[in-house]
């Protein structure tokens, strides 16, 4: 059997962007992304695909035993950025600024999503 080809995804999506679920049982619901995981083309979403996670309590780390609620990670391609200039979710395009460098911009209002 061949090993899998590990395929590097580039998306636009960062940690801290706000984005909006477009599909699944959460759509509508916007949230900040806490994390990214490229391998897997996937993000996870403030408040968004809560799972609930049975949990052995562990005296060692401190860990109380239960039912722990925590986010699931979402396709990429089931969010979409939210423009804090004009308040609505968006796609994402790149533009190249005088000094040469690239940012990500919003495609509705052409304004920069980066800081």
């Amino acid at each position: 059997m061949r090993k899998r080809e590990l395929v590097r995804h580039v998306f636009s999506v960062r940690k801290g962007d706000q984005v909006k679920v477009m599909s699944g049982r959460d759509r509508g619901k916007t949230g900040r992304v806490l994390s990214v995981h490229p391998k897997k083309n996937a993000v996870v979403v403030e408040h968004a695909n809560m799972i609930k996670r049975h949990t052995r309590p562990n005296p060692g780390k401190n860990i109380k035993g239960g039912i722990v609620e925590k986010e699931a990670p979402i396709n990429v391609s089931n969010v979409m950025i939210v423009c804090p200039s004009c308040g609505k979710h968006t796609r994402v395009g790149h533009t190249q600024l005088p000094d040469g460098t690239r940012t990500r911009s919003c495609r509705r209002c052409a304004t920069t999503l980066d800081k």
